[in-house]
């Protein structure tokens, strides 16, 4: 199947970017490379991208699309919470913008032997890199009834989790689940059936819970994000689209603290932690897809994008 993703927010990451021609810009989640094509075009011969991705489909797809741009583009298979030491290992300090678009791509979610999808009945898998050898199966079988709990109601926000829980722990001592169709089942009858008549599908929350915790997608953000500001030329910038409230919330609060990072008593009349600013928060309220966009990609809708500037 070919690599199809279709980049969300794209003008508006750009226009955010404030691309320089002769400057260096890294996509930390290369993707299909929609994103980094269209900075590639605003490059002269000076300028340089660095795309980083863990998925060895995207990398193939990625270094096809960006072919007339191979001699200012590095390709580099990797997490971008591994974005600093990447760098450093090909002689790169200092960037002029970093990009994140977080989530997963269409791609991903339309190839059905990956697992992350709730509409065909595959083999449980979800591994954004499949170097990693756990899976999704490995923690709908072996995480105990509270951790699932755990996992369903923090990164799923999902009301049923205990119920939800419960009945997957019930359906694998019968034997383990191992297909997405054996999840949806027990996922299903943990949920009244009026709430599954009206709501979306009844195992959409469950499954961005265990693909999140599988892939430690929040983690990796918390992480990443002092790492990615300090790369940073003075007014370099840092773009970030994000899918659901939970990767929001760690963005905006981490930008917020960037900013202004003194934890001083308001009383004291001058700041004496020593915590010095990092730069500015561009997006006071983070910047949404228009009408075109959610008329042409419905996967757009949850979509944000927060921008963070460098000063030095």
């Amino acid at each position: 199947m070919e690599f199809s993703h279709k980049s969300v927010l794209l003008n508006e990451t750009i226009d955010a970017l404030h691309i320089k021609p002769d400057g260096i810009y890294v996509d930390g989640t290369l993707g299909g490379g929609g994103h980094s094509y269209e900075i590639c075009k605003r490059l002269s011969d000076k300028g340089r991208l660095i795309g980083i991705d863990q998925d060895a489909a995207a990398i193939e797809a990625a270094s096809e699309r960006l072919g007339e741009f191979k001699d200012r583009v590095t390709i580099i298979r990797s997490n971008y919470c591994e974005m600093k030491s990447q760098l450093n290992s090909i002689g790169v300090t200092a960037v002029d913008g970093i990009i994140l678009d977080l989530g997963v791509s269409s791609y991903q979610l339309d190839t059905a032997e990956r697992g992350f999808t709730y509409r065909e009945d595959v083999p449980l898998d979800m591994r954004m890199d499949q170097r990693q050898a756990r899976t999704a199966k490995d923690i709908v079988n072996e995480y105990s009834e509270m951790e699932l709990y755990r996992v369903i109601r923090d990164y799923g926000e999902d009301k049923f989790a205990k119920n939800i829980a419960k009945h997957i722990v019930q359906a694998r001592q019968e034997k383990p689940l191992e297909t997405t169709g054996e999840l949806i089942q027990a996922i299903k009858a943990a949920i009244p059936m009026k709430v599954r008549a009206v709501g979306g599908h009844p195992a959409k929350k469950t499954f961005q819970a265990i693909r999140i915790e599988l892939n430690n997608e929040l983690g990796v953000l918390k992480d990443s994000l002092d790492d990615m500001i300090d790369l940073l030329n003075d007014e370099g910038r840092l773009c970030i689209i994000t899918f659901h409230s939970l990767e929001d919330r760690i963005v905006k609060n981490h930008f917020r603290t960037s900013e202004h990072p003194c934890i001083c008593p308001k009383e004291f009349p001058v700041c004496v932690c020593g915590r010095i600013s990092k730069g500015k928060v561009v997006t006071r309220k983070p910047i949404l897809p228009g009408e075109t966009e959610l008329e042409e990609n419905s996967r757009s809708k949850s979509a944000k994008l927060r921008v963070f500037e460098r000063s030095i």
